[in-house]
């Protein structure tokens, strides 16, 4: 089934030029890349009479050259039937019937396809008679090589991940899923960089209409050049000014081919190492990949505690301002007393603490990601020991103010996704400034505009706080709880999957 037709993919400005308006063509694409000093052309002469001519032309870096001379230019020069053509015309249905070794070949008309083609690593021979053109895949195989994944380590999982190549990236998938029902669709987006995004999806089991939704989205964009995440995330989700992540992002092939098999739509971009997964749910930015190769009752204890460091990163901070300022009887009378010992010399208000404390700790934190990484661990160690130790015994800071401020910090490090823990660092400063206005009653204000937008927002269809709010029972118990895999016959219901079966 092709899905091409489908989708309204990229297409070509208004004013493209057909190879019959132009006199000569290669002057044209000439022109197109004047000052490129990588672009490469040569003129050949073939034929029984001498008069086809050929302008071989390409992006050196992007195209081998030695794939040009070895699989394009020796052919043409060695070919016979080529060699005995009578006119272009001929010489053409030679060379596209095998006289130039390429495992791709494309006939043009139009000169924007010719240039599309050749910023692609492509290389092109074009015909003056006939006013045509063919292009040769030839791309450079210069990349990175695939490496373990850096941020989502695995443990007893696969130790490969995404790199800046499309076609090796789709490769990784497809040696996963080993089917042709494992669909993919491409896209040019962005009117400068015409950046290739891939959509992958298992016919039968993605909803077809969520996959039609997906490329309509994509072709909506109307952008100069996609060069990251960002730029794609912000402009096809349903809630772009929420904080929350609503697509997840992974490195892991593994972990990209789980969730196409459960009937997500995933996404890949060239020249990015990661993979975009779509419709997802707040419960899946707490679920990591190797939980799946765990006992399901030690990944059950681990939810609950990441669940559990969730609630402590967000709220403990602001507890803390609310309780020390306004709720002081809430405290234990000895852990009071302890407080107001280590209190006694300090000249900052507990808000004032707390609320300077965080934004050193995010300080520390920038510099340690920011930093080469034996300097920004050493940042790290004289920031959390000398610094803290030194502001202590200074009577800056009380202890407390630090126990709780990294105490949080740490929780929050323990959640899977970090555009989730960006999100949760950005509401536990919200529900500080909450706290220090109104107490306990403007923490508790915080945490129902927080529940608010989470219960308003829906990702491509999927509620955002499913199970919690799907209208089916025990949805607490289905959050926290990992059943055992034999026991998990199907697939998610929010996803509307026309095979709803996992398993037998």
């Amino acid at each position: 089934m092709c899905y091409e037709n489908d989708f309204r993919f990229y297409a070509p400005p208004a004013d493209e030029l057909a190879f019959k308006n132009l006199k000569p063509e290669e002057k044209i694409i000439s022109k197109a890349f004047s000052g490129c000093g990588d672009f490469e052309k040569r003129k050949i002469n073939i034929g029984l009479k001498g008069n086809i001519f050929i302008t071989v032309c390409w992006l050196d870096g992007i195209v081998s050259g030695g794939d040009v001379t070895e699989g394009v230019l020796r052919p043409l020069s060695l070919s016979q039937k080529a060699a005995n053509a009578p006119d272009e015309q001929s010489c053409m249905e030679f060379i596209m019937e095998g006289s130039v070794y390429s495992y791709t070949v494309k006939k043009r008309e139009t000169v924007n396809d010719v240039i599309s083609d050749l910023t692609h690593g492509h290389c092109a021979l074009i015909f003056e008679g006939t006013k045509s053109a063919i292009t040769f895949e030839v791309r450079s195989t210069m990349a990175r090589s695939i490496s373990e994944p850096t941020l989502e380590k695995s443990i007893k999982g696969a130790k490969d991940s995404f790199i800046e190549t499309l076609r090796v990236n789709t490769a990784l998938v497809r040696r996963r899923i080993r089917t042709p029902r494992l669909k993919l669709a491409q896209s040019n987006i962005g009117r400068k960089s015409h950046t290739t995004v891939a959509i992958m999806f298992v016919e039968g089991i993605a909803n077809p209409e969520l996959v039609k939704e997906t490329a309509r989205r994509l072709d909506a964009l109307d952008i100069d050049a996609l060069l990251a995440t960002g730029m794609l995330e912000e402009y096809i989700v349903d809630n772009p000014l929420s904080p929350f992540p609503q697509l997840i992002h992974t490195e892991r092939p593994d972990r990209f081919a789980m969730y196409l098999m459960d009937g997500r739509i995933g996404l890949l971009i060239d020249g990015l190492p990661v993979g975009l997964v779509l419709p997802v749910n707040f419960a899946e930015f707490m679920k990591v990949t190797t939980d799946s190769n765990m006992h399901f009752m030690v990944t059950t204890s681990l939810n609950i505690l990441r669940y559990f460091a969730l609630i402590l990163s967000m709220f403990l901070p602001a507890l803390y301002v609310a309780v020390a300022m306004y709720h002081q009887e809430m405290i234990p009378t000895r852990l009071l007393i302890s407080i107001i010992e280590a209190k006694q010399h300090v000249p900052f208000s507990t808000a004032l603490e707390v609320f300077g404390m965080i934004v050193s700790f995010g300080l520390l934190q920038e510099a340690g990601l920011r930093l080469p990484n034996p300097i920004g661990d050493t940042v790290s160690i004289i920031g959390a020991l000398i610094v803290g130790q030194s502001a202590v015994e200074a009577k800056v800071v009380s202890p407390i103010a630090i126990i709780v401020v990294a105490f949080s910090g740490i929780a929050c490090y323990t959640l899977p996704s970090q555009d989730l823990g960006s999100a949760v660092r950005l509401f536990q400063l919200g529900l500080l400034i909450a706290a220090i206005a109104g107490g306990l009653f403007g923490l508790v204000v915080g945490t129902c505009l927080i529940l608010l937008l989470l219960a308003s927002m829906d990702s491509f269809g999927v509620n955002y706080t499913a199970p919690l709010s799907d209208g089916k029972p025990w949805g607490l118990f289905r959050l926290l709880i990992n059943i055992p895999k034999p026991k998990n016959k199907f697939r998610d219901a929010q996803l509307n999957t026309p095979d709803k079966r996992r398993q037998k």
